[in-house]
């Protein structure tokens, strides 16, 4: 994964170094604690948790990312879906990786109904380690973008294989930006 820091993260990062080294030799300072260096191992856990989190949210706030035109297409020679679309950087800052996710649920097992064709009997030397059941929901990640610079756009094209038992499929799809 390819993470772009940004001044935000460097604040952030910088204030919580301060704040430890603050609290390290504060403790480090007293002479009557047997426990110095235990609480300093948990000062500098409690501050990788910290920064951590505060990456996360500095993320979650200064990347956004936006998704325009999504269409796709069934390739029935393949038993390939083609996805495409735009994807478009609206913040001021700029983005490492935009990851798109595409999710196929097939109709039947969201309604919970089961219908005849679900379920099969797998026979043959496959058939002794399988267990029957074909998957009702697929879910793949792709990385349609790297390095998007503020306010600019990327087209996209991804391929997803395309399982011939799927009726009336319901289609999730899901940007992440990091």
């Amino acid at each position: 994964m390819s993470t772009l820091f940004n001044y935000w993260h460097y604040i952030v990062l910088s204030v919580l170094l301060l704040i430890f080294i603050g609290a390290a030799v504060a403790v480090l300072k007293q002479e009557d604690s047997k426990q110095k260096y235990q609480i300093v191992l948990l000062f500098f856990i409690i501050f990788i948790v910290m920064s951590g989190i505060g990456i996360v949210t500095v993320d979650k706030y200064t990347k956004v990312a936006k998704l325009y035109k999504l269409e796709n297409k069934r390739n029935l020679n393949s038993e390939k879906i083609m996805y495409s679309g735009v994807v478009r950087n609206e913040g001021d800052y700029e983005i490492g990786e935009v990851v798109f996710e595409i999710k196929l649920v097939n109709g039947g097992s969201d309604t919970g109904s089961v219908k005849a064709g679900m379920f099969f009997k797998p026979s043959g030397f496959s058939g002794l380690f399988s267990s029957g059941v074909r998957p009702q929901q697929i879910t793949q990640t792709f990385v349609v973008a790297k390095n998007l610079k503020p306010r600019e756009s990327m087209d996209f094209i991804v391929y997803l294989e395309y399982p011939p038992y799927f009726r009336s499929v319901s289609h999730f799809s899901k940007l992440y930006a990091h």
